[in-house]
């Protein structure tokens, strides 16, 4: 049987890579804020990028001539798309299967989420140059259907059997793809950090954490205003922090409940936001009631949060991603709406 009886027609295979890139784009960005419950965005993410790579290779089957002949620009951008997809699987695949990355202090996770924000403006570069969208008919005649179908079947069969494998080993990694790193054991689990935040140490005479915002009475508490573990006074949860760069710890979280420090500042109960704003105008939202069951840590299993944790406070809020952790604390503020520049603060904050 050929090639070309297996293959759908040129133009569906041509509009299929597009609609993999983009599903791949949008389940790549949607994970980064994943819950427990969104796990199907990980299985769709693994599926549609091993049906990608086969759909880059019939491509590549069909246009190999053109590409070994006179390097055009947009021969040049075809073949820059195929290496940047196929080495963003290899990358994704590598690190399910317990690989390391040749980049120190670069995770695989992190260079697959890397190569795969690089590949949607170079796909975009190409489209304008080659992409014509198949008739209506092309798209519904039955065996491309099929064919289609069969890809996606085979892209789910393959995905299954690599989980296995990556199961057995790498026995501790989640369903995000974060391995175990450091739980238990206090401030020893992975420092990092979103961008550019890196502040100094905080200096914990001159620190103050405000309350304010959609509140009766706004509240400034220093350090020594917060309870303390070793007197019995403090919060405790037991959460896990699942970090975006690849790595999760669970840990017993000592400080004060946020539900408490909105009671004690006389939050309006109409009001449907809290934000948490670091030193480095870094900041989150949660809404209200969640935030409510959420800790302001000040210790870790016992022992005080290390600078690099968010020494004095910082937010542990379970089932949320770790960039939503914000570090280094120093205001509470109780909102009516939610802040969606949240997500530009992310970038900038740290920077000078």
């Amino acid at each position: 049987m050929s090639r070309r009886s297996l293959a759908p027609s040129p133009s569906v295979v041509d509009a299929g890579i597009l609609v993999a890139v983009l599903a791949e784009a949008a389940t790549g960005l949607l994970s980064l804020t994943a819950r427990p419950d969104d796990g199907w965005l990980f299985v769709v993410h693994g599926v549609v990028g091993l049906v990608l790579v086969v759909l880059l290779g019939l491509k590549f089957w069909r246009v190999w001539r053109r590409v070994t002949g006179t390097l055009t620009r947009t021969v040049a951008v075809s073949i820059l798309l195929s290496v940047l997809a196929v080495t963003a699987l290899v990358t994704g695949v590598a690190w399910t299967l317990g690989g390391t990355s040749p980049v120190p202090g670069v995770t695989l996770l992190v260079l697959h989420g890397y190569l795969g924000a690089l590949l949607l403006p170079v796909l975009l570069v190409h489209l304008l140059a080659r992409f014509r969208l198949p008739d209506r008919e092309t798209v519904a005649e039955r065996r491309n259907a099929l064919k289609m179908g069969g890809l996606l079947v085979g892209g789910a069969a393959v995905w299954r059997l690599q989980q296995g494998v990556a199961t057995d080993l790498v026995p501790s990694r989640r369903f995000t793809g974060s391995r175990e790193d450091g739980s238990d054991e206090g401030n020893a689990f992975p420092v990092t950090s979103w961008v550019a935040d890196d502040p100094d140490p905080v200096a914990v005479d001159d620190w103050r954490l405000a309350v304010r915002g959609a509140v009766e009475t706004p509240r400034e508490l220093r350090y020594e205003d917060l309870p303390k573990p070793s007197e019995g006074e403090a919060g405790e949860t037991r959460a896990l922090l699942d970090c975006t760069s690849g790595w999760y710890s669970e840990h017993d979280w000592q400080g004060v409940r946020v539900g408490d420090l909105l009671d004690s500042a006389g939050a309006d109960p109409d009001a449907g936001w809290v934000r948490f704003r670091s030193v480095t105008g870094y900041r989150w939202s949660l809404p209200a009631e969640e935030a409510r069951e959420a800790l302001l840590a000040t210790h870790v299993d016992g022992e005080r949060l290390s600078h690099g944790h968010g020494f004095p406070a910082r937010l542990v809020a379970p089932d949320r991603r770790g960039f939503q952790w914000v570090k280094w604390v120093e205001a509470v503020e109780v909102r009516y709406q939610n802040d969606p520049a949240q997500w530009l603060a992310t970038l900038v904050s740290g920077f000078d």
